[in-house]
């Protein structure tokens, strides 16, 4: 399992990359490796406002169909359109070609909130416990 030190993380297993004021979500290593082989994603529109919480679409795997949170308050900038012909790719690079949505963020501060990839690690483990 890998833990990316240059995203910040949601108890939720969603990660975000940030970039001024824009964040590339999508959801963690842990996250895919327990839903299995993804086979359908779904997200809100471009344009959707979102507060932290609020879910902006679904992941389908053979094992289940689970909600995705928005990390932070925003408005959803772009989606991932390559994941709706190739969901598999959350399996595959779920930090990198698999990202899912850009938001732009209301409050940039709000990152400081997420968990650091050494936080996430000690949640994940005390999960699997």
């Amino acid at each position: 399992m890998t833990f990316p030190d240059d995203v910040r993380y949601t108890k939720d297993h969603e990660w975000g990359r940030v970039d001024g004021t824009r964040m590339w979500i999508g959801i963690t290593d842990y996250a895919q490796q327990e839903l299995g082989d993804v086979v359908f994603v779904e997200f809100q529109s471009v344009g959707t406002r979102l507060k932290r919480g609020d879910s902006f679409g679904t992941v389908e795997s053979v094992k289940a169909v689970s909600d995705l949170y928005a990390p932070v308050n925003g408005t959803i900038l772009e989606v991932n359109k390559a994941l709706e012909e190739t969901p598999e790719l959350v399996n595959q690079d779920c930090y990198g070609k698999a990202w899912m949505i850009i938001m732009e963020m209301d409050d940039p501060s709000e990152v400081e909130s997420l968990w650091d990839n050494r936080s996430y690690e000690q949640f994940v483990s005390a999960e699997t416990k």
